[in-house]
């Protein structure tokens, strides 16, 4: 084992490979350490955005087509009514297993020769020493890549922070045909439903609530359509659980340490643009790496967070009120236009401004529905 690195990433998720190959593809040599044993899951909604895509193709990574599920729109449901838009015809979004999506980035890790420490525990940092079981490594710079409950951001003093109500989110796999290539986004009392397929005989189910009791089995008969499509279908996958919220971090960086993916923050789960960020954030910090620079990261990291922090917020405006739901999927039947644009904005296809225009229509219309 070296004893000395340029790069030391703690975490070994997407968002550390991520970081781990933006980092060697700028000519630093990168080590990568996790605790766990390959492939690692997570409960997520598994849908990667254009950007997302865009970011793996700068990595070298293209995801095989039998090993993904195309989504070319995006569907609400709520009380017995629906909406749907399409997205703009030349963007890409696939949806992909998380473990499927680990394995392609370890495999171009290991193609780039990244030093990868699977089931080895970094146990502390100090300066430019990492602690990794019996040895100590040294390291220019020490990434946390280590998930919402960062252990590094602690090591750092970096746990200032802010952050909006949690919700409790719940994934499952069912082996059934997807009936549509939507996304599908379904709004009940006390939770919000979310399916995807994945491929051409599974589906991802995923349930996020107020209430960390509110599981899969007791969420899905508040979205009747999405219920009547999985029973009886045989699972493929243990019920994983993961909290979700908006959580901003007031610094994400001291000394030569960084913060990126959830350790550096979250997006609540409901805009699924976690991979997202994390794998843009790896390509701004990889920059300021070889600059030898970290405060211009925290600026690109604010720049890349506020599209969906706006789109979050949007959202979560219909968590819990059926009355507004229902206004909103009005407005969407009555003005399609309205929501292809704003899922044109969500996926990065329109500028802000575009939604201010489509923010007061769309405001005019609850009014008057």
């Amino acid at each position: 084992m070296s004893n000395s690195i340029d790069v030391f990433v703690i975490g070994g998720g997407p968002a550390g490979l991520a970081a781990a190959i933006a980092a060697r593809q700028q000519g630093l040599s990168v080590m990568v350490a996790d605790g766990a044993k390959p492939p690692i899951d997570k409960a997520c909604g598994e849908v990667l955005m254009p950007d997302a895509l865009g970011a793996l193709e700068n990595f070298g990574i293209s995801i095989p087509p039998r090993e993904s599920f195309p989504v070319h729109g995006v569907r609400f449901h709520s009380s017995g009514s629906s909406a749907e838009a399409a997205l703009p015809p030349a963007l890409r979004v696939l949806s992909v297993r998380r473990t499927t999506l680990h394995r392609i980035l370890i495999e171009r890790a290991a193609e780039l020769n990244i030093d990868l420490r699977w089931q080895q525990v970094v146990t502390g940092i100090s300066g430019e020493a990492v602690r990794l079981g019996e040895h100590t490594i040294r390291a220019r710079w020490i990434i946390g890549a280590d998930g919402a409950n960062s252990r590094v951001r602690g090591w750092a003093n970096l746990e200032s922070k802010s952050s909006s109500a949690h919700r409790y989110s719940f994934r499952r796999h069912y082996r059934v045909r997807p009936w549509t290539d939507c996304m599908e986004i379904y709004w009940g009392k006390k939770a919000q439903g979310y399916m995807t397929g994945i491929g051409d005989q599974e589906v991802c189910a995923a349930v996020a609530s107020r209430d960390p009791k509110f599981r899969l089995d007791k969420s899905l008969p508040e979205f009747p359509e999405l219920n009547a499509r999985l029973r009886g279908a045989e699972t493929t996958s243990i019920e994983r659980g993961a909290i979700s919220a908006n959580r901003k971090l007031r610094r994400l960086w001291r000394g030569n340490v960084a913060l990126i993916g959830d350790a550096s923050g979250t997006v609540d789960a409901i805009t699924g643009e976690g991979l997202d960020l994390a794998f843009n954030q790896a390509t701004a910090l990889a920059r300021c790496l070889k600059a030898g620079t970290l405060p211009a990261y925290q600026a690109a990291h604010r720049r890349l967070s506020l599209r969906p922090l706006i789109m979050a917020r949007m959202m979560l405006m219909l968590d819990g009120r059926p009355w507004l739901q229902r206004r909103t999927l009005q407005v969407f039947n009555r003005r399609p236009e309205v929501f292809r644009r704003l899922l044109a904005f969500h996926v990065g296809a329109l500028p802000a401004t575009r939604l201010a225009v489509d923010g007061l229509t769309l405001g005019w219309g609850l009014l008057t529905a």
